[in-house]
Parts: structure tokens; C-alpha cells; sequence
């Protein structure tokens, strides 16, 4: 069988609430490198979805964060796509993880970061460490930091566009071997 003839699922979670999004266009950029590896992609854009703050409670019933759990949960790999502020993701991503919880266990997860500058480029490691320690994530190390610099009005420069396709390469490429590895014999 051919590199790209089996078909996984890939789910982006685009999650800055900005109307003019950078890490939205990493999102976008993400999708199209994986339909060219003939993954099934979906990207949901959080200023498209009605989701609640988390508070521990009623939160959780909100038709949007059962929804999004299923769509967590049945994914071969997630990427989060996160703006950085403040040295960490955004709180629309903490928020999103907070409520769909164990939906994450066992998943493949990737970045896609938009930054203000280049001094943050580790800020994704605690919602990485959490992922990985609360519900037992397989982080891909390879993840994508880009700033004002790496854009082109809406468009990529070439060095992150190929950050991108590698990030898509890798996601496509682990979630295809934990695909095979699940299959009946």
C-alpha cells in the first residue's frame, strides 16, 4: 500500500477568538498540507462556537462541549492551533480543554502557535506537560512557533510554510502508524 492510501482523521482545533487570527491561518495552512496527504480534516474555529467558561458544573452540559468531545475523542491526532499571550496559550484553549477533559486520553496532539515575539517559544510546554500528564497525550515534538514576521498579510513565508508541511507530515505520518497498530490481525 502507498504512503497516503489509508485515510486518517485529523481534527484542528483553531482557537484564538480574534477576528483577524494568525494562528487561524496556521490552522487553514495545516489543513491543506494534510488534504495533500489525504487525511480527513476537519478545523473548527472557536469564534464559530458557542462555548461556555468553564465553572465546574452546568458548563459541561453546554450542547458545544459534548460536541466537540466526540469530535476530540474520534480524531486519529488534534491540532492546536493558539495564539500565545502572556507567555502562555490563549485562555479559549485552556477553557476548551478544561471542559471536553478526558475526551483528550490518549491522543496524538500538535501546535500551531502565532506569537507577538520570539522569547516565547516554549510557552506551549505547560498545556503540553498537563496534556500529557493528565490524560496521558502523546505530544509531537516538532510544533510550529511562528510571529508577525513569519506572515505575508494572510499568507505564510516560505521558511514557516515549511514548518507547517513538516508538522502535517509528522502528524499525518504518527497517526497513520497508531492507526495500523490498532488494526485487527
Amino acid at each position: 500500500m502507498g504512503a497516503y492510501t489509508r485515510r486518517v482523521n485529523i481534527l484542528i482545533l483553531a482557537c484564538s477568538l480574534n477576528p483577524d487570527s494568525r494562528s487561524a491561518l496556521l490552522a487553514d495552512a495545516a489543513a491543506a498540507a494534510l488534504r495533500d496527504r489525504l487525511a480527513e480534516v476537519e478545523v473548527v474555529d472557536l469564534r464559530e462556537v458557542e462555548l461556555p467558561l468553564c465553572d465546574g458544573g452546568s458548563a459541561y452540559a453546554a450542547p458545544a462541549v459534548g460536541e466537540l468531545a466526540a469530535k476530540i475523542s474520534a480524531a486519529d491526532a488534534v491540532l492546536l492551533a493558539v495564539p500565545i499571550y502572556n507567555y502562555d496559550v490563549n485562555a479559549a484553549a485552556k477553557n476548551l480543554i478544561e471542559l471536553t477533559g478526558r475526551a483528550w486520553t490518549n491522543q496524538v496532539v500538535g501546535f500551531l502557535c502565532a506569537a507577538g515575539g520570539k522569547s516565547s517559544y516554549m510557552s506551549v510546554m505547560p498545556v503540553a506537560n498537563s496534556l500529557m500528564l493528565d490524560f496521558r497525550c502523546l505530544i509531537l515534538p516538532r510544533f510550529v512557533y511562528a510571529t508577525g514576521d513569519d506572515f505575508d498579510g494572510d499568507a505564510l513565508r516560505e521558511p514557516i510554510q515549511q514548518r507547517v508541511d513538516q508538522l502535517a507530515e509528522d502528524t499525518h505520518r504518527l497517526a497513520l502508524a497508531l492507526q495500523t497498530s490498532d488494526a485487527p490481525a
